[in-house]
């Protein structure tokens, strides 16, 4: 009986500590990055880059994506959070440091939203390596 009871314990303990943060964990490749305001022509790149998120939460960006010919890179590391809902990038100046909305939150697939503050809607898709 008393082996039960810690089993159970166990059991829920991992349970409790464990939260959808740990399915960030890991480098996942940057697969689409769009690009959106109401009324203009959104522009959407594929395959841009990795973001590799640490269990310390932080993390390192390795982006570089063309557009209207004009090259950029964001090569920076970042420190991370998230909730079941949200995911939060802090960092330089990049486009990504912002909070985000989990639209899809899976172990090998995440999609998320969010905006700049301009009207600009902003999706990102990433699959883990």
């Amino acid at each position: 009986m008393k082996r039960t009871q810690i089993f159970f314990l166990m059991l829920l303990s991992a349970f409790l500590f464990t939260s959808c943060a740990h399915k960030l964990v890991g480098t996942w490749t940057v697969q689409k990055y769009e690009r959106v305001t109401p009324g203009e022509q959104g522009t959407t790149l594929q395959n841009i880059g990795t973001m590799t998120f640490n269990k310390d939460n932080t993390g390192q960006k390795q982006l570089d994506y063309t557009v209207l010919g004009i090259e950029q890179s964001d090569s920076a590391p970042f420190t991370w959070s998230s909730t079941e809902n949200y995911v939060t990038i802090e960092g330089d100046d990049s486009e990504l440091a912002k909070t985000w909305i989990y639209l899809e939150n899976k172990n090998k697939y995440q999609k998320w939203k969010s905006t700049d503050g301009e009207n600009n809607v902003q999706t990102l898709e990433l699959v883990k390596e």
